[in-house]
């Protein structure tokens, strides 16, 4: 614990120590004639039966359990600032926490980050998050035993968030690592760890659920959602089973606050594990890639897919050149199997094909003008950063154009050099939209600006030939179009038809 720690501690007690001595003198019975020597009183009946005891399980895990810290220079890090982070999505310690003292919340100090881990190897491996250590000078890790070592960092990864650091001892205490796979909603869960800056606190709760997609910037990571106690200083410690094994590592809240309120995620030891490997070897994390970008369906696009419901990722783009184009996927694809595992939403594919090694194959299950077919893709190696590339943020609107003759009245025109440029598309397809007369066009989200590349599964280059594809199409129906537009990048819009 830090000298700063420390003295807050110190004033946190002593400002709670008085509140209990009137407590204890308000509560005093009255002395009585004669009392019972304590040799002949019996102990009491135990009242409460069957409820979970951890003692032996933090005797037996504890002395594994670290404290990290880390001291930030000045050089920039990597690790957003507080106020860049979404409200409901902040880190458990950003950097400069300290221990609040009276009538205080957290505040940055001397760029000083402080969080848990615990020992993985007994020469001296620690496993804590990527965010305790981001952008660190110097790492130092405290043991239960009070020894305070420098270490290393052998390598970071922000996706995963996991950091694995190395300290000169040997003879160490180590934790049992044991697996994520088999955990479900309802299981009892423990965490060690420094919340606050109080050493070796334990809390514990039930498995939520598993699975989560709890942060956008970490698609590749199935988080744990549990109801464990977790506050800042608990980064990076460890999760575990009634057994004393670590199932994962606490890395983030849902809170509007800061604090605790009842939802904490957890990274995988599964992945964890498999990432550790890679950064001794390399110091660093690779990551597969299918080369899709995909949307989540709803029931407008189950009726304009003509789906049996709405399980499964919608396939909007694919990156040229990458596994999925040379295995034939196309935009308008559902994918509903990954090697056998189901697809119910987009975000659960990616923690399905990351931590596979490039050049792995793969069977990718999809439905294609209703009929299921399964696709044998060759996975390749994920760049990062894999966000589209070459679409500017802003686009203006286009110029008038005549109006077309569709059913959804939307007025288009062809695309020059500078349009194409700017909305970062390179072959002839597509058009512009000018303007959309159709409430139910507006709805979906259509508007002027943006390019509208497919009608269903034809590919449009030029405003008659939009206008011919749209006037298949009756009252009722529900049309899908593929767009793009700078702010989002290109998906698929579900228009329904009316009657106006």
């Amino acid at each position: 614990m830090t000298p700063h720690a420390r003295h807050g501690l110190l004033t946190l007690l002593m400002l709670t120590t008085p509140l209990a001595a009137c407590a204890q003198q308000a509560e005093a019975p009255a002395p009585v004639a004669t009392a019972a020597p304590a040799a002949a009183q019996s102990a009491a009946p135990q009242l409460v039966t069957g409820l979970p005891d951890f003692t032996q399980l933090v005797e037996q895990v504890g002395p594994g359990v670290v404290n990290v810290e880390a001291k930030i220079g000045t050089r920039a890090s990597a690790q957003a600032e507080e106020g860049d982070i979404p409200e409901i999505f902040r880190r458990m310690l950003p950097p400069g926490f300290e221990m609040p003292g009276p009538g205080q919340g957290p505040q940055r100090r001397g760029g000083t980050s402080i969080g848990s881990g615990f020992v993985i190897s007994a020469d001296g491996y620690v496993l804590t998050n990527h965010h305790v250590v981001d952008g660190a000078d110097e790492v130092k890790v405290t043991l239960p035993d009070r020894r305070e070592l420098t270490a290393k960092v052998v390598g970071s990864d922000q996706q995963y968030d996991v950091a694995l650091l190395k300290v000169d001892a040997k003879g160490l205490h180590t934790v049992r690592i044991g697996s994520s796979a088999a955990l479900k909603p309802g299981q009892w869960v423990v965490a060690i760890g420094s919340p606050l800056g109080l050493d070796h606190s334990v809390t514990a709760g039930i498995v939520s659920a598993v699975g989560r997609s709890a942060s956008p910037e970490q698609r590749y990571v199935p988080f744990i959602q549990t109801d464990v106690a977790i506050n800042q200083g608990n980064s990076g410690g460890p999760l575990l089973n009634t057994r004393g094994e670590v199932v994962g590592i606490n890395s983030q809240i849902f809170s509007v606050s800061g604090g605790y309120m009842g939802i904490s995620f957890a990274i995988p030891i599964d992945l964890a594990m498999s990432a550790v490997e890679q950064l001794k070897s390399g110091g660093k994390v690779s990551r597969a890639m299918l080369g899709v970008s995909m949307q989540n369906i709803g029931p407008d696009e189950v009726k304009g897919l003509d789906l049996p419901d709405a399980n499964g990722a919608l396939v909007s783009t694919v990156q040229p050149g990458s596994g999925a184009e040379k295995a034939g996927i196309v935009p308008g694809d559902v994918i509903t199997a990954f090697n056998g595992r189901k697809i119910g939403t987009r975000e659960d594919l990616p923690p399905l094909v990351g931590p596979l090694p490039a050049g792995s194959k793969a069977t990718v299950t999809v439905i294609r003008d209703g009929k299921p077919r399964d696709v044998k893709v060759t996975l390749s190696a994920l760049e990062e950063p894999d966000d589209m590339a070459g679409a500017p943020r802003a686009a203006p609107a286009p110029s008038a154009a005549p109006a077309g003759s569709n059913p959804l009245g939307i007025q288009s025109q062809a695309m020059d050099a500078t349009a194409r440029k700017r909305l970062g598309i390179e072959n002839g397809d597509g058009v512009l939209v000018s303007r959309v007369e159709s409430a139910s066009a507006r709805e979906a989200g259509l508007a002027p600006g943006m390019a509208i590349l497919q009608v269903g599964r034809t590919r449009v280059d030029s405003p008659a030939a939009l206008d011919r594809e749209l006037a298949r199409a009756k009252v009722g129906d529900t049309v899908m179009l593929l767009v793009r537009h700078p702010s989002f990048g290109t998906r698929f819009l579900a228009v329904t038809i009316d009657k106006s």
